[in-house]
């Protein structure tokens, strides 16, 4: 599955490429050596959150300016076309950070984006040209009328390189988890005033994680069916 994902970052021509590893970190490291593509494994020990992932990238990046595009290990179906059009929506106007989202018939048991522009917080529009993100409130925290939010977050997005570690130093893991998450970033984005966009995928499988077997499986039936 991570093959899957740095082969996506290779076909977008990433300057650099950073692997977080942990468990199993030597399998994956071996194998990521063994794939001949140039990229930096960094590990995450102890693991402290997907915010404490996302620290361990910024030695690796020093020096490095521009956009950084967090994507999942085990998301293997994301498309370079979908990749293209979260980067180009991200430029497109100033923003410290742009989500690739999805609109779910039922979004149940994710968080929901919660947007200034009414319509595309009630009905999941895809029209999405208005509307920043105000905040991302998980399920089990929604009122009703939230939980009528059919717009869910993926885990997948564009940060301003600056912005991104400025913001991760500013992270609490006062938590039930005692973790650090990324997500909070967003929260001092919100509280500095910088700008968060948010664009929907087309097609909600592209970002279907895989967490069992039988996930594993529809997911090279998917991958099998684009090959066809």
């Amino acid at each position: 599955m991570v093959e899957h994902v740095v082969d996506l970052a290779v076909q977008l021509k990433a300057k650099r490429i950073v692997a977080v590893v942990g468990w199993h970190k030597d399998s994956v490291i071996n194998h990521l050596q063994r794939s001949g593509q140039n990229v930096a494994c960094v590990e995450q020990t102890p693991q402290l959150g997907t915010g404490h992932a996302v620290m361990q990238a910024e030695e690796p990046l020093k020096g490095f300016t521009g956009d950084v595009l967090v994507l999942s290990g085990d998301v293997p179906l994301l498309s370079k076309a979908t990749v293209d059009r979260l980067i180009t929506f991200h430029r497109s106007a100033p923003a410290a950070a742009t989500l690739l989202t999805a609109i779910l018939d039922d979004p149940t048991g994710y968080g929901r984006i919660l947007r200034d522009n009414r319509k595309s917080l009630t009905e999941g529009t895809q029209d999405v040209e208005t509307g920043h993100v105000l905040g991302i409130v998980e399920d089990r925290d929604a009122t009703p009328e939230q939980r009528e939010i059919r717009e869910i977050n993926t885990g997948i997005y564009v940060f301003d390189k600056g912005h991104l570690f400025d913001g991760l130093q500013h992270i609490s893991n006062t938590n039930v988890q005692n973790e650090y998450y990324l997500t909070d970033v967003f929260q001092y984005f919100w509280k500095k005033h910088l700008p968060v966009r948010a664009v929907p995928v087309e097609e909600a499988v592209e970002v279907q994680g895989i967490n069992t077997v039988e996930q594993l499986d529809a997911a090279r039936a998917v991958y099998a069916g684009r090959k066809s």
